[in-house]
């Protein structure tokens, strides 16, 4: 396991960081980006991060933003933010990286609950990418398929992350729980470990599919 890479996008915090730490323990060569070291809605920066970097195993899209407002309260420039960041930064990363992946590589995008049906309290602009990537993963399925390249996407449902923490109160967080069949709000040990199995050769047939992991939310 060793000298398998792994990237991790968005992956100082919340679920990213959960799989950081997973893959990290597991003995892989793992690389996390974050704001820190790469601005992913800058392809120049994408392209200078990942030229040192000569194969990759295993890439887990993961960064996002989010921003809880009516579509009467959103500009355009914060519509372009989002959809860069959550959807088009996507889209390079995965062209960059392509060259660098041999048969057998796997890719898994983190879409949302929201992607699949609608959002309590996030704006129609996370939403709406976060359907993206499901169309995104699906297509790329019907390209790299050929390739040996598994892709795939998760649609989680709220869990608790520091984000998930500012976009609701506890009033909220309560009131969620009571609505869900597991009448629990998920923990990131919970997304994450799905992610896992999806980049493991346990998963190698598993292919252009977008797991739910919701508690029984419809």
């Amino acid at each position: 396991m060793k000298h398998k890479t792994v990237i991790v996008v968005g992956g100082s915090k919340g679920i990213g960081k959960g799989v950081v730490n997973s893959f990290t323990k597991k003995g892989y060569n793992v690389y996390s980006i974050s704001r820190n070291n790469c601005d992913i809605t800058n392809t120049q920066d994408i392209d200078r991060y990942f030229a040192s970097i000569p194969n990759v195993d295993i890439l887990v899209n993961n960064a996002a933003i989010n921003f809880c407002k009516k579509i009467e309260e959103i500009d355009f420039n914060e519509w372009n933010d989002v959809i860069s960041t959550n959807l088009s930064s996507y889209y390079y990363i995965i062209k960059t990286v392509l060259p660098k992946m041999c048969k057998g590589g796997k890719i898994v995008n983190v879409s949302s609950i929201a992607g699949r049906s609608k959002s309590l309290v996030s704006g129609v602009h996370y939403t709406s990418s976060k359907a993206g990537l499901i169309g995104l993963t699906r297509q790329l399925a019907q390209e790299l398929g050929p390739k040996g390249i598994n892709i795939n996407c998760v649609c989680p449902s709220q869990t608790l992350t520091p984000m998930l923490k500012r976009s609701m109160n506890e009033n909220q967080l309560k009131e969620l729980s009571s609505n869900i069949p597991l009448r629990r709000i998920a923990t990131i040990d919970e997304i994450v470990n799905p992610i896992l199995f999806l980049c493991s050769e346990g998963a190698s047939y598993i292919h252009g599919a977008c797991l739910d992991i919701n508690g029984g939310q419809l």
